[in-house]
Protein backbone atom coordinates (compact mmCIF):
# COMPACT_ATOMS: atom_id res chain seq x y z
CA UNK A 1 0.00 0.00 0.00
CA UNK A 2 1.34 3.43 -1.00
CA UNK A 3 2.30 5.78 1.80
CA UNK A 4 0.30 9.03 1.56
CA UNK A 5 3.24 10.89 3.07
CA UNK A 6 5.51 9.74 0.25
CA UNK A 7 2.98 10.95 -2.33
CA UNK A 8 2.75 14.30 -0.57
CA UNK A 9 6.56 14.61 -0.52
CA UNK A 10 6.71 13.75 -4.22
CA UNK A 11 4.11 16.39 -5.06
CA UNK A 12 5.94 18.99 -2.98
CA UNK A 13 9.24 18.21 -4.70
CA UNK A 14 7.54 18.50 -8.08
CA UNK A 15 6.12 21.91 -7.20
CA UNK A 16 9.54 23.03 -5.97
CA UNK A 17 11.18 21.91 -9.23
CA UNK A 18 8.52 23.73 -11.24
CA UNK A 19 8.89 26.91 -9.20
CA UNK A 20 12.70 26.81 -9.41
CA UNK A 21 12.59 26.47 -13.18
CA UNK A 22 10.05 29.22 -13.75
CA UNK A 23 11.77 31.69 -11.43
CA UNK A 24 15.22 31.22 -12.96
CA UNK A 25 15.79 34.12 -15.43
CA UNK A 26 18.30 32.03 -17.39
CA UNK A 27 15.51 29.67 -18.46
CA UNK A 28 13.57 32.50 -20.09
CA UNK A 29 16.37 34.14 -22.10
CA UNK A 30 18.23 33.09 -25.24
CA UNK A 31 17.21 31.25 -28.41
CA UNK A 32 16.13 28.18 -26.44
CA UNK A 33 14.47 30.06 -23.56
CA UNK A 34 10.81 29.99 -22.70
CA UNK A 35 10.04 33.31 -24.42
CA UNK A 36 11.64 32.10 -27.66
CA UNK A 37 9.70 28.84 -27.46
CA UNK A 38 6.44 30.75 -26.89
CA UNK A 39 7.18 32.86 -29.99
CA UNK A 40 7.82 29.74 -32.08
CA UNK A 41 4.66 28.12 -30.76
CA UNK A 42 2.54 31.16 -31.57
CA UNK A 43 4.15 31.39 -35.00
CA UNK A 44 3.19 27.81 -35.88
CA UNK A 45 -0.30 28.41 -34.52
CA UNK A 46 -0.83 31.59 -36.54
CA UNK A 47 0.42 30.07 -39.81
CA UNK A 48 -1.72 26.99 -39.24
CA UNK A 49 -4.89 28.99 -38.54
CA UNK A 50 -4.37 31.21 -41.59
CA UNK A 51 -3.88 28.24 -43.92
CA UNK A 52 -6.77 26.30 -42.39
CA UNK A 53 -9.07 29.32 -42.61
CA UNK A 54 -8.19 29.89 -46.26
CA UNK A 55 -9.27 26.32 -46.97
CA UNK A 56 -12.18 25.81 -44.59
CA UNK A 57 -14.02 29.15 -44.51
CA UNK A 58 -14.78 29.46 -48.26
CA UNK A 59 -15.61 25.76 -48.47
CA UNK A 60 -17.90 25.88 -45.42
CA UNK A 61 -19.69 29.00 -46.64
CA UNK A 62 -20.20 27.48 -50.08
CA UNK A 63 -21.58 24.22 -48.66
CA UNK A 64 -23.89 26.02 -46.26
CA UNK A 65 -25.11 28.36 -49.01
CA UNK A 66 -25.65 25.79 -51.76
CA UNK A 67 -26.34 22.67 -49.69
CA UNK A 68 -24.05 20.66 -51.96
CA UNK A 69 -21.57 18.11 -50.70
CA UNK A 70 -22.88 18.02 -47.14
CA UNK A 71 -22.60 14.25 -46.67
CA UNK A 72 -19.12 14.06 -48.18
CA UNK A 73 -17.79 16.94 -46.11
CA UNK A 74 -19.31 15.66 -42.86
CA UNK A 75 -17.68 12.26 -43.40
CA UNK A 76 -14.34 13.85 -44.26
CA UNK A 77 -14.48 16.08 -41.19
CA UNK A 78 -15.20 13.13 -38.91
CA UNK A 79 -12.40 11.16 -40.57
CA UNK A 80 -9.86 13.95 -40.05
CA UNK A 81 -10.85 14.30 -36.40
CA UNK A 82 -10.19 10.61 -35.76
CA UNK A 83 -6.67 10.60 -37.21
CA UNK A 84 -3.83 9.87 -34.76
CA UNK A 85 -1.79 13.07 -34.62
CA UNK A 86 1.62 11.60 -33.87
CA UNK A 87 1.30 8.83 -36.45
CA UNK A 88 0.18 11.31 -39.09
CA UNK A 89 3.11 13.57 -38.21
CA UNK A 90 5.72 10.83 -38.70
CA UNK A 91 4.03 9.77 -41.96
CA UNK A 92 4.10 13.35 -43.26
CA UNK A 93 7.79 13.70 -42.36
CA UNK A 94 8.62 10.46 -44.17
CA UNK A 95 6.67 11.43 -47.29
CA UNK A 96 7.34 15.18 -47.48
CA UNK A 97 10.67 15.51 -45.66
CA UNK A 98 12.93 14.02 -48.38
CA UNK A 99 11.46 16.46 -50.93
CA UNK A 100 12.37 19.52 -48.85
CA UNK A 101 15.61 21.00 -47.56
CA UNK A 102 16.80 22.39 -44.27
CA UNK A 103 14.31 23.17 -41.54
CA UNK A 104 11.42 22.95 -44.02
CA UNK A 105 11.89 19.17 -44.05
CA UNK A 106 10.39 19.12 -40.53
CA UNK A 107 8.47 22.40 -40.25
CA UNK A 108 6.34 21.94 -43.38
CA UNK A 109 5.11 18.43 -42.47
CA UNK A 110 4.33 19.62 -38.94
CA UNK A 111 2.30 22.60 -40.20
CA UNK A 112 0.55 20.32 -42.70
CA UNK A 113 -0.58 17.98 -39.90
CA UNK A 114 -1.75 20.90 -37.76
CA UNK A 115 -3.73 22.29 -40.71
CA UNK A 116 -5.42 18.90 -41.16
CA UNK A 117 -6.47 19.06 -37.50
CA UNK A 118 -7.58 22.71 -37.65
CA UNK A 119 -9.73 22.47 -40.78
CA UNK A 120 -12.63 20.39 -39.33
CA UNK A 121 -13.77 22.79 -36.55
CA UNK A 122 -13.45 25.85 -38.81
CA UNK A 123 -15.30 24.11 -41.63
CA UNK A 124 -18.03 22.95 -39.26
CA UNK A 125 -18.40 26.45 -37.79
CA UNK A 126 -18.69 28.13 -41.19
CA UNK A 127 -21.12 25.53 -42.51
CA UNK A 128 -23.28 25.52 -39.37
CA UNK A 129 -23.34 29.33 -39.26
CA UNK A 130 -24.75 29.68 -42.76
CA UNK A 131 -27.17 26.78 -42.30
CA UNK A 132 -28.58 28.37 -39.12
CA UNK A 133 -29.53 31.63 -40.88
CA UNK A 134 -33.26 32.30 -40.70
CA UNK A 135 -34.84 31.38 -44.09
CA UNK A 136 -37.06 34.45 -43.82
CA UNK A 137 -33.94 36.64 -43.93
CA UNK A 138 -32.92 34.98 -47.20
CA UNK A 139 -36.42 35.41 -48.65
CA UNK A 140 -36.43 39.08 -47.68
CA UNK A 141 -33.05 39.56 -49.36
CA UNK A 142 -34.31 37.92 -52.55
CA UNK A 143 -37.37 40.11 -52.42
CA UNK A 144 -35.08 43.16 -52.36
CA UNK A 145 -33.46 41.98 -55.58
CA UNK A 146 -30.21 40.57 -54.17
CA UNK A 147 -28.45 37.86 -56.14
CA UNK A 148 -26.96 34.70 -54.64
CA UNK A 149 -23.52 36.23 -54.03
CA UNK A 150 -25.00 39.33 -52.38
CA UNK A 151 -27.15 37.18 -50.08
CA UNK A 152 -24.11 35.19 -48.99
CA UNK A 153 -21.92 38.26 -48.45
CA UNK A 154 -24.43 40.69 -46.92
CA UNK A 155 -26.88 38.39 -45.11
CA UNK A 156 -25.56 34.91 -44.45
CA UNK A 157 -21.93 35.71 -43.65
CA UNK A 158 -22.70 38.40 -40.99
CA UNK A 159 -25.27 36.10 -39.36
CA UNK A 160 -22.81 33.20 -39.45
CA UNK A 161 -20.00 35.10 -37.71
CA UNK A 162 -20.73 33.88 -34.14
CA UNK A 163 -20.51 30.21 -35.10
CA UNK A 164 -17.64 30.90 -37.47
CA UNK A 165 -15.66 32.54 -34.66
CA UNK A 166 -16.56 29.60 -32.46
CA UNK A 167 -14.97 27.26 -34.99
CA UNK A 168 -11.85 29.41 -35.21
CA UNK A 169 -11.64 29.55 -31.42
CA UNK A 170 -11.95 25.78 -31.11
CA UNK A 171 -9.32 25.26 -33.81
CA UNK A 172 -6.92 27.68 -32.12
CA UNK A 173 -7.16 25.83 -28.81
CA UNK A 174 -6.64 22.50 -30.54
CA UNK A 175 -3.60 23.75 -32.45
CA UNK A 176 -2.00 25.33 -29.36
CA UNK A 177 -2.39 22.08 -27.45
CA UNK A 178 -1.38 19.77 -30.31
CA UNK A 179 1.58 21.78 -31.63
CA UNK A 180 3.65 20.35 -28.78
CA UNK A 181 3.92 17.04 -30.68
CA UNK A 182 5.92 18.81 -33.41
CA UNK A 183 8.90 18.72 -31.06
CA UNK A 184 9.01 14.95 -31.60
CA UNK A 185 10.49 15.61 -35.08
CA UNK A 186 12.98 18.28 -33.95
CA UNK A 187 10.71 21.29 -34.50
CA UNK A 188 10.71 24.15 -32.00
CA UNK A 189 7.91 25.42 -29.82
CA UNK A 190 6.94 24.69 -26.26
CA UNK A 191 7.05 20.97 -26.97
CA UNK A 192 10.84 21.26 -26.79
CA UNK A 193 10.53 21.86 -23.05
CA UNK A 194 8.76 18.53 -22.70
CA UNK A 195 10.99 16.54 -25.06
CA UNK A 196 14.29 18.02 -23.86
CA UNK A 197 13.22 17.83 -20.24
CA UNK A 198 12.40 14.16 -20.60
CA UNK A 199 15.72 13.45 -22.33
CA UNK A 200 17.67 15.17 -19.54
CA UNK A 201 15.33 13.97 -16.77
CA UNK A 202 14.69 17.60 -15.91
CA UNK A 203 11.22 17.25 -14.41
CA UNK A 204 11.02 20.93 -13.57
CA UNK A 205 11.44 21.77 -17.26
CA UNK A 206 8.81 19.22 -18.25
CA UNK A 207 6.33 20.57 -15.71
CA UNK A 208 7.06 24.14 -16.82
CA UNK A 209 6.37 23.20 -20.43
CA UNK A 210 3.00 21.72 -19.54
CA UNK A 211 2.02 24.72 -17.40
CA UNK A 212 3.09 27.28 -20.00
CA UNK A 213 1.16 25.47 -22.76
CA UNK A 214 -1.97 25.46 -20.60
CA UNK A 215 -1.59 29.16 -19.78
CA UNK A 216 -0.94 29.99 -23.43
CA UNK A 217 -4.12 28.16 -24.42
CA UNK A 218 -6.10 30.22 -21.89
CA UNK A 219 -4.59 33.46 -23.21
CA UNK A 220 -5.35 32.55 -26.84
CA UNK A 221 -8.91 31.60 -25.90
CA UNK A 222 -9.32 34.91 -24.09
CA UNK A 223 -8.05 36.87 -27.09
CA UNK A 224 -10.53 35.13 -29.40
CA UNK A 225 -13.36 35.70 -26.91
CA UNK A 226 -12.52 39.41 -26.67
CA UNK A 227 -12.22 39.75 -30.45
CA UNK A 228 -15.56 38.04 -30.93
CA UNK A 229 -17.15 40.37 -28.38
CA UNK A 230 -15.75 43.46 -30.11
CA UNK A 231 -16.53 42.48 -33.70
CA UNK A 232 -19.93 40.81 -33.37
CA UNK A 233 -23.04 42.71 -32.34
CA UNK A 234 -24.84 41.64 -29.14
CA UNK A 235 -27.94 40.68 -31.13
CA UNK A 236 -26.04 38.16 -33.23
CA UNK A 237 -24.27 36.77 -30.15
CA UNK A 238 -27.52 36.25 -28.27
CA UNK A 239 -29.18 34.72 -31.31
CA UNK A 240 -26.33 32.27 -31.74
CA UNK A 241 -26.48 31.37 -28.05
CA UNK A 242 -30.23 30.70 -28.28
CA UNK A 243 -29.75 28.49 -31.34
CA UNK A 244 -26.99 26.63 -29.54
CA UNK A 245 -29.23 26.07 -26.50
CA UNK A 246 -32.08 24.83 -28.69
CA UNK A 247 -29.71 22.47 -30.46
CA UNK A 248 -28.45 21.05 -27.15
CA UNK A 249 -32.04 20.66 -25.90
CA UNK A 250 -33.05 18.74 -29.01
CA UNK A 251 -30.00 16.51 -28.68
CA UNK A 252 -30.79 15.82 -25.01
CA UNK A 253 -34.40 14.94 -25.77
CA UNK A 254 -33.35 12.66 -28.60
CA UNK A 255 -30.89 10.87 -26.35
CA UNK A 256 -33.31 10.51 -23.41
CA UNK A 257 -34.66 6.98 -22.92
CA UNK A 258 -38.34 6.41 -23.50
CA UNK A 259 -40.42 5.84 -20.36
Amino acid sequence: MDNPLDEADTGERGMNLLWDYLTNPANWAGPTGVWARIGEHLGYTLVTLLLAALIAVPLGLWIGHTGRGRVVVVNLVNGFRSMPTLGLLFLAVLLLGPRLRGDLAFVAPSVFVLVVLAVPPILAGAYAGVTAVDPQARDAARGMGMNSWQILRQVELPCALPLLFGGLRSAALQVVATATVAAAVSVGGLGRLLIDGQAMRDYGQMAAGAVVVALLALVVDGVFALTQRLLISPGLRSGAAQRDRRSRTRSTRAAAPAV
